[in-house]
């Protein structure tokens, strides 16, 4: 089993020294810096201190890699082909569910393209993300958007999603499905379906961390310590496997981009080794 920097103790402990907790505010790009000036209406020289206070924070709830390399920041969902297709689609009145959602920079990013923002759901295992994502883009008063805090494995009918059961149009999976083992992986996408109405169109999609050597790594910042990597072929016949367990049908795309790195401005870390790739999907219900 492949193995990633840190240790458990370092993660525990929110130590700074882990490899991908990242001082350098240097390559923020300036769109991203853009959209923060003009959503929150901070002056520029602001922006940054605001950036440093709310990450650092947000690292002693849980010491993500996309904190430590400031990956919180910048929207990852317009980087889908699919994206004006999307927002044609909330525009008209579907709803999306952005599973995940750490911060809600997506859903502040659909929002600025003019998404009705009652149309757009976020969750997140962590209420305190959610709550730093208000002082983040400063909209805790405006935003309506609604927010969920709680486990996807959680089926019990006062989850939190007992209310957006088989209403939601589109799930947004940004670098969240990688954070578990295949088996996991799997129980995520089978519950997915339930979220998803039973519709023709119905659509997963986002990107995640992949491997031309698909497989199991290890990763301390997940409660099992493990995670699995996929290649296009690896997630095609994950989902397979979920339309046995739900008796449904997807057409899937995905794959890995040989251009872009998965780390901080779409560069490559060093930490993540060779093997590394950005990989994007969409899955559609037939």
């Amino acid at each position: 089993m492949a193995s990633t920097n840190g240790t458990k103790a370092q993660v525990d402990s929110r130590d700074k020294g882990l490899v991908w907790y990242n001082d350098d505010t240097s390559e923020l790009t300036q769109s991203t810096r853009a959209f923060l000036e003009k959503y929150t209406g901070l002056p520029s020289d602001q922006v940054i201190p605001h950036v440093l206070d709310i990450r650092d924070r947000a690292w002693n709830v849980w010491p993500y890699p996309c904190l430590g390399e400031f990956r919180f920041l910048g929207p990852s969902i317009d980087t889908q082909p699919s994206c004006p297709q999307i927002l044609e689609r909330l525009k008209g009145g579907q709803k999306l569910l952005d599973l995940g959602c750490c911060f809600g920079q997506d859903i502040r990013y659909l929002v600025s393209e003019g998404v009705p923002a009652e149309n757009i759901y976020g969750s997140d295992l962590h209420r305190e993300f959610i709550d730093l994502g208000y002082e983040l883009f400063m909209d805790k008063e405006k935003l309506k958007s609604t927010f969920i805090t709680s486990n996807i494995f959680d089926t019990s009918p006062s989850s939190g999603f007992e209310k957006i059961e088989g209403k939601i149009d589109i799930i947004y999976l940004g670098s969240f499905l990688h954070l578990f083992d295949w088996d996991d992986q799997v129980k995520i996408a089978t519950r997915l379906v339930s979220i998803l109405r039973p519709e023709r169109g119905s659509l997963v999609l986002g990107r995640q961390v992949g491997s031309v050597a698909p497989g199991v790594i290890e990763h301390k910042t997940n409660e099992s310590g493990k995670m699995y990597r996929h290649d296009a072929e690896s997630f095609t016949r994950m989902w397979k496997e979920v339309e046995n367990k739900t008796g449904t049908e997807w057409e899937v795309d995905a794959a890995l981009d040989e251009n872009e790195g998965v780390g901080h401005n779409g560069k490559h870390s060093n930490w993540h080794g060779p093997n590394v790739r950005r990989l994007r999907f969409a899955v559609s219900r037939k």
